[in-house]
């Protein structure tokens, strides 16, 4: 899942797992139209399909699978709504089925229905940053930024909520995430959440940002009131920006994750979990705007592509790393397996959507075969996300067009096997049907 990350600590998918940037959700360049021209009108509630029930589930192992029906879900931030200037509209969920996702079958998550309140108040933002099953019941289950009450002093309150998924979806009110005190370290907001089994013990772990190039490590599983099954002390880390989803990127057994030096353009390193959780150092990456993971070549671990303006820098079977540079005019980067072949396909975004190919298993990621995907409207293009959301073994894209707040399409292309992406998305809808 490729979410928005709103971090406020100093410095928010079949196939293999993407990291990804802070940015990662934000993944755009210009406008492919004419950003003059009269703006599009918003999409009328009416034009909306009929609201459907959400299918009940009884848990599954499928990422990002809410309800637990076997199928994946998709989740938006950044809804577009009418009128501009107003609190957060909420986080959408579109629930999957054996065809793919069903607009009709969707729901909104509001602050003022979902939240917890802090000293007695709900928060005015709420977006989605992680999800992995954190209570181990087959559900997935979210992980929610808020901005509780603070005066400046001292350690603020944890911002992280956590939202449960059960057989009707994402239900009831959120708890606050629990951090013990000894597992926080200076004045900086805990933010910055990844998900992982970062110790192999099959519970998903948290990890978030503590200050000072440090982490807070949570043990999963977690209680249904917040709380992990065990925190220690800070653990000592490359960066400050912990960023996700992770990935075992050498086979160990372990979750592996990327920690960012600073937001923005910054160098990197993956940090290696193992049984006391990640606490190693592995590779360090080059400087960029973005990280992405996949196996693009014949390697049994994972190889990195670092995303920078003009460039991309590609870095084979880690932790050997051998270098390589792909000349790319896209600087955010998704991966995904879409023709089904066993290896990934990368996503590069920028002015235009590109999807480049390993041509052989030996050469790994070139520009042979390199495929254009056309935005499905007029505007900024943004890769939300790339995930198997119809069940066919392939990736598929979803993508974001949007002029201004209050128009938007988002669009999912079915990967396709010879010609990686289809030429047509297969599912349309805005986001402003949640409203």
């Amino acid at each position: 899942m490729r979410v928005r990350r709103g971090g406020r600590g100093t410095a928010v998918t079949g196939g293999l797992a993407a990291i990804a940037a802070l940015v990662a959700l934000t993944a755009c360049g210009p406008a492919t139209g004419d950003a003059g021209s009269a703006a599009q009108s918003p999409v009328q509630a009416a034009k909306a399909p009929a609201q459907r029930p959400i299918p009940q589930g009884d848990g599954s192992k499928v990422a990002d699978d809410f309800n637990g029906d076997g199928h994946r879900d998709l989740v938006l931030n950044e809804l577009v709504k009418d009128q501009l200037h107003t609190d957060d509209a909420g986080i959408g969920i579109v629930y999957g089925s054996p065809t793919g996702l069903v607009p009709g079958a969707r729901q909104l998550l509001s602050p003022a229905r979902q939240a917890a309140r802090t000293k007695g108040q709900l928060p005015a933002v709420f977006d989605a940053e992680a999800s992995c099953d954190l209570d181990g019941d087959g559900f997935t289950d979210l992980v929610v930024s808020t901005d509780p009450p603070y005066d400046g002093q001292g350690q603020p309150p944890v911002p992280l909520q956590l939202l449960f998924g059960s057989p009707d979806g994402l239900t009831g009110r959120a708890v606050a995430l629990t951090i013990p005190a000894g597992a926080r370290a200076g004045n900086d907001w805990p933010d910055q959440p990844v998900c992982g089994d970062f110790d192999g013990d099959g519970a998903q772990d948290l990890v978030v940002h503590a200050s000072d190039e440090q982490l807070s490590y949570l043990r999963g599983p977690f209680t249904r009131k917040g709380a992990p099954s065990k925190a220690g002390a800070p653990i000592t880390a490359p960066g400050n920006v912990p960023t996700g989803p992770a990935a075992d990127v050498n086979h160990d057994g372990y979750d592996d994750l990327v920690v960012r030096t600073t937001e923005g353009t910054s160098k990197s390193a993956v940090v290696l979990g193992g049984p006391d959780g990640p606490t190693r150092t592995g590779t360090a990456l080059p400087e960029g705007i973005d990280v992405a993971l996949g196996r693009f070549g014949k390697g049994r671990d994972l190889d990195a592509a670092v995303g920078a303006m003009g460039e991309t820098s590609l870095r084979y079977d880690l932790p050997d790393a051998t270098s390589g540079t792909l000349a790319s005019p896209g600087s955010m980067l998704d991966t995904g397996d879409f023709d089904g072949d066993g290896r990934d396909e990368l996503v590069s975004s920028g002015s235009r959507l590109r999807v480049f190919r390993a041509p052989s298993a030996a050469a790994g990621i070139s520009a042979k075969g390199m495929v254009t995907v056309p935005p499905p409207a007029k505007g900024t293009t943004r890769v939300l996300t790339v995930g198997d959301f119809d069940g066919d073994k392939r990736a598929d894209l979803v993508v974001r067009t949007y002029r201004g707040e209050t128009w938007d399409e988002v669009a999912v292309y079915a990967g396709v096997k010879g010609d990686m992406v289809a030429a047509e998305p297969s599912v349309t809808f805005s986001s402003s049907e949640f409203l």
